[in-house]
């Protein structure tokens, strides 16, 4: 089952105050909470059709709220898509992708120079303007130096992890991932998240008990889908769609996603409304009474009108893998125009982003490039982007037209951020975070060697 398997959570929590519950129908804004699982796929929700039904807790959450199946992260990889929410933009606006090779995902590993960039503007930043308090619980990824943590970026408190946690590790030659209360090191950070379910069912407990259940917006959905390398007995499911984490196929980009507001969200509403991560940032600040920074391309869309009352807004949704846009969905369509699951060298040696899902000329092990005449599905009959539509029939010539016009226009307003993820240096690894001295952690960094990152996928 996929939820044993995630080993990193994000739970980022904006609040106002907490009222008691004789004056909580009193608070003008409301309290904000949004999940962010790591590498939860669409199908790992009983509610989705997970057979084995362990998600109790998840599936009453949807029955209580409103179910989105047609969500989106903005990166098939765990840094950009954080970036992607906390800053309402595409990873390929906000920096964080690489250039050192074409169509690869990048993220912040320990060795990782960048970070998230001190010209983005994050959303417990503009969320001070209403005197919200912002915490993160859980994982950051978005670079472990002291400049890039959270309480620099407008986190007023964090208690979690700077980084994932792949060991154990050798002290000599990598440092453990330290686990942070506040600005300070507090411990190695240990174990993964085991009781998902569990733990987001008390926290929705919890809101009731103190009565601010109907004045806090709680929104659950994943950074990524499920990683399939893990094999077919250790890895999550994305349901019906094709591949999985790292690809820019459905599995990799599609989540499962529900917003839960007693008393303001409609109970047990399934909305078709397209969203991504990125419209967490634009609705959040829409719902405290906020707008985003017109300084800059947001890529968020508002959802309180699908929230509140079901409406549908037409958008596009835009799959990048690194610096290279692979495809586009418009309406029920999805146009690709590069294909690429990972490379021959990796899948010889046993890494399989799609095990068992292979579909000729689409999951293909060479970069395809079909920008002259792209791969063209309906997703709504075809989900798991198996058979491309006729080149030679008017359906593909006339959603050609359509999406033709939708990547130009896309296209014009792209001016893509610095690239954060390009270089890597062992001596800026977690040798000594603030707060080693106290718990006598500290250890000696080797001298800076910068190189260029190595992205295989």
């Amino acid at each position: 089952m996929g939820l044993q398997r995630i080993t990193c959570l994000s739970i980022f929590l904006w609040a106002v105050s907490f009222p008691t519950a004789a004056n909580s129908q009193n608070v003008s804004t409301p309290n904000i909470i949004i999940m962010l699982m790591d590498d939860m796929g669409w199908g790992d929700l009983g509610v989705f059709g997970q057979p084995a039904m362990e998600t109790p807790n998840l599936d009453l959450m949807a029955s209580q709220g409103m179910l989105f199946p047609n969500f989106y992260t903005a990166n098939p990889l765990c840094s950009p898509s954080r970036a992607a929410l906390l800053t309402g933009r595409l990873p390929i606006r906000n920096g964080f992708y690489t250039t050192n090779a074409h169509a690869r995902n990048a993220y912040t590993p320990q060795e990782i120079v960048g970070g998230i960039s001190k010209d983005e503007i994050l959303l417990p930043q503009i969320l001070k303007k209403k005197g919200y308090v912002s915490k993160i619980v859980g994982k950051w990824h978005l670079g472990h130096r002291e400049q890039f943590l959270p309480l620099n970026h407008g986190f007023d408190q964090w208690f979690g992890a700077p980084n994932c946690h792949f060991g154990p590790y050798n002290h000599t030659y990598r440092p453990n991932i330290p686990l942070y209360n506040n600005s300070k090191m507090v411990g190695s950070y240990g174990d993964a998240v085991m009781e998902l379910d569990y733990s987001v069912g008390q926290i929705l407990s919890w809101l009731v008990t103190l009565g601010i259940d109907k004045t806090t917006f709680v929104f659950f959905t994943s950074d990524n889908g499920a990683a399939l390398t893990s094999g077919p007995h250790q890895s999550g499911s994305n349901g019906p769609f094709l591949c999985g984490k790292e690809t820019t196929f459905e599995g990799g980009m599609r989540e499962p996603a529900i917003a839960w507001w007693p008393g303001r969200i409609p109970a047990g509403t399934v909305s078709s409304q397209v969203g991504t991560v990125m419209d967490l940032f634009t609705t959040s600040l829409a719902l405290a009474g906020l707008v985003a920074p017109d300084d800059r391309v947001i890529d968020g869309l508002d959802l309180r009108p699908t929230l509140f009352n079901n409406t549908l807004t037409d958008r596009p949704v835009f799959y990048y893998r690194g610096n290279q846009m692979m495809a586009v969905r418009v309406g029920l369509y999805k146009a690709h125009y590069w294909t690429w699951s990972n490379s021959w060298e990796e899948f010889k040696k046993g890494i399989n982003f799609c095990p068992g899902q292979e579909v000729a000329g689409v999951t293909t092990h060479t970069q395809q490039e079909h920008t002259m005449q792209p791969l063209i599905f309906h997703l709504g009959r075809d989900p798991g982007e198996k058979y491309p539509i006729s080149v030679l029939s008017e359906e593909y010539l006339a959603v050609l037209r359509r999406v033709t016009s939708v990547v130009e226009q896309h296209q014009k307003t792209l001016i893509p951020g610095q690239p954060q993820l390009n270089m890597c240096d062992l001596a800026v690894m977690n040798w000594s975070p603030p707060g080693c001295e106290q718990l006598g952690k500290c250890l000696k960094p080797p001298p800076s060697q910068p190189w260029k990152c190595d992205w295989p996928h």
